[in-house]
């Protein structure tokens, strides 16, 4: 907080990109730490929406999955970024170009090893994250024993939470633990700003953490990367014919639903966004366990606010 200037130690994961920059902006605004996802953009995009998020004058971070290499992070070293995120890799070169021209840099880890070797690269901060979470997830441990073992070797490292968090009460039990910030993704794709499809965001509210699965069923276009997820007919389909491997999986190379007029076929990672049309709820569904704690969709400012306030009544 003290750092960036929050107000609420709220920190939104990178769910979506700069097609819409309404979440990330809500979420600074009301004083949180919002994020954008910047790998998968073309350049004259990327560099005005991070234009766009400066001049708001409010922090904000921009991600970027190392899966994918580094030429999308390399591009944007003199973009005036305030803040970066390394996901799904560590790279001390990109670490140290980034800090010398003042940028704060954090790295994803999934176990106490990762956080290691992010600090050891030169991390200013470590996000810790537990097979809890929704999306594409690093981890393959409950994130009380990541945290737990981050936060010991961490130092004078910040370290923020990730996974299975939506609720004041998950706020304050990871702070209590050590984190000095918590992250959310699936709480702020149920928001009002998010870019996700209507019903995608009522089958969240309608969920419980059992219809959360950590899979590899859904892995064209991110292969060898297990996702969590909510559990649907394209994965029950799957689960019931045996998890077969591709290209024997049921309904393989069907279209499920277009977004923006492009078909998105089964098993495939694009999750459906406003301008989806089809069977939506058989595609990706996005989801963490925290799932739990979601109950309607809010506006993000009214769940920085909520979460905080909730937070700090139990610390």
């Amino acid at each position: 907080m003290d750092w960036f200037g929050l107000s609420a130690p709220i920190v939104q994961a990178p769910v979506q990109g700069p097609e819409s920059l309404a979440l990330p902006m809500a979420v600074s605004k009301a004083g949180g730490l919002g994020s954008v996802a910047m790998t998968w953009i073309d350049r004259d995009q990327g560099f005005a929406a991070v234009a766009k998020l400066r001049d708001m004058g409010k922090p904000f971070i921009g991600n970027f999955v190392l899966r994918f290499g580094t030429e999308a992070p390399a591009r944007y070293l003199d973009s005036g970024l305030p803040s970066v995120t390394f996901s799904w890799g560590i790279d001390a070169g990109l670490i140290a170009a980034y800090k010398s021209r003042g940028t704060k840099v954090g790295v994803q880890i999934g176990s106490v090893m990762g956080a290691r070797a992010a600090m050891a690269a030169g991390a200013d901060f470590i996000i810790a994250q537990g097979i809890e979470a929704g999306g594409h997830v690093q981890s393959t441990t409950p994130l009380a024993r990541v945290l737990a073992e981050t936060v010991a070797i961490a130092g004078d490292a910040p370290v923020i939470a990730a996974g299975g968090l939506s609720t004041g009460a998950d706020v304050a039990r990871v702070m209590k633990a050590g984190a000095q910030g918590a992250m959310s993704g699936t709480r702020f794709v149920a928001s009002v700003e998010s870019m996700a499809h209507d019903a995608y965001k009522q089958a969240l509210v309608a969920a419980s953490a059992a219809d959360s699965v950590n899979t590899f069923c859904f892995d064209i276009g991110w292969p060898f990367a297990a996702s969590g997820v909510l559990r649907n007919s394209t994965f029950e389909a799957w689960e019931a014919a045996g998890n077969p491997a591709a290209p024997h999986r049921p309904g393989e190379g069907e279209i499920t639903f277009r977004k923006s007029g492009n078909g998105i076929v089964r098993y495939s990672d694009i999750w459906p966004d406003l301008n989806s049309e089809g069977d939506v709820l058989a595609g990706c569904l996005y989801a963490g366990t925290s799932v739990d704690g979601i109950t309607s969709v809010r506006p993000a400012a009214e769940i920085v606010a909520t979460l905080w306030a909730e937070a700090r009544a139990l610390l």
